[in-house]
């Protein structure tokens, strides 16, 4: 590799810096995070997850869970139970709020998506089949 602009690690991390600092304008004036709206999504598409299950479907860990979910339900917008079969697990629950705030914020999420689409023009799907192999690849390290 000649140069930095041919290295897949620092162009993967300058777009994902890009489109998070994107995100982040865009979700600021709602008062909610990426992650938070990550945390959110997943919610939306299956509510009573664990902390556990989140981390694995965010591929995030528990420690950053955690801090999310305590300011989610401070805003009001999910709460922990425990779940019926095992007391050491809580499980997360999206309020009335949670729930009303899916539509605004959903609108926000596809308004970047569309703004990114846009600069892609045509090129926009094959970029998100792209980014979906990318994602699915797992690599992992010899030492792993």
């Amino acid at each position: 590799m000649d140069k930095l602009d041919d290295c897949i690690s620092f162009l993967s991390g300058k777009a994902a810096q890009t489109v998070a600092r994107l995100t982040r304008e865009r979700l600021t004036p709602h008062g909610i995070t990426p992650v938070q709206y990550a945390v959110l999504q997943a919610l939306w598409e299956h509510n009573e997850l664990s902390a556990a299950e989140l981390c694995t479907r965010l591929v995030i860990d528990s420690a950053t869970i955690t801090g999310v979910v305590d300011r989610l339900e401070k805003l009001g917008l999910v709460e922990r139970r425990s779940d019926p079969t095992d007391r050491r697990i809580n499980r997360l629950f999206l309020t009335p709020e949670g729930y009303g705030r899916r539509a605004s914020l959903e609108a926000v999420m596809d308004g970047v998506n569309d703004e990114v689409a846009r600069a892609f023009d045509t090129d926009a799907p094959q970029l998100w089949a792209f980014l979906r192999r990318l994602a699915a690849l797992g690599i992992r390290s010899p030492s792993a």
